[in-house]
């Protein structure tokens, strides 16, 4: 029986899901799926600019699990862009952050910037 997948810990879900090419009537290659998990790692590592070990400790999972989910999400990003493909982000196995800084250290997030309270 497999080990039951440890839900990862992401301060919010994004505020726009799909991304494609503009210029194009319909994207060839079809639609590519990364999940908030991968987005919450894009995040972290490249717009907060995080270590892979922060990011671990935020997201409450392993850094070698952080790196999976990284170059995962960097494959699929790097596939859309060359491919003219379609990314939608939904789904993984999430946890998302009620809000408490002192809890899960969220303080730089978006939502606790701009004042915004989402429950989810």
């Amino acid at each position: 029986m497999p080990r039951p997948r440890k839900r990862r810990n992401v301060c919010c879900l994004p505020e726009n899901n799909l991304f494609g090419p503009l210029n194009a009537p319909k994207p060839a290659g079809g639609m590519i799926i990364m999940t908030v998990d991968e987005y919450e790692t894009i995040r972290l590592i490249d717009l907060e600019a995080m270590t892979q070990e922060e990011c671990a400790e935020r997201m409450n999972v392993a850094r070698t699990t952080v790196q999976r989910i990284y170059n995962d999400a960097r494959r699929k990003v790097a596939e859309s862009l060359v491919g003219g493909n379609i990314l939608k982000i939904e789904g993984g196995d999430i946890k998302l952050c009620d809000g408490n800084v002192q809890l899960h250290g969220c303080g730089r997030c978006r939502r606790q910037r701009s004042g915004q309270n989402q429950n989810g």
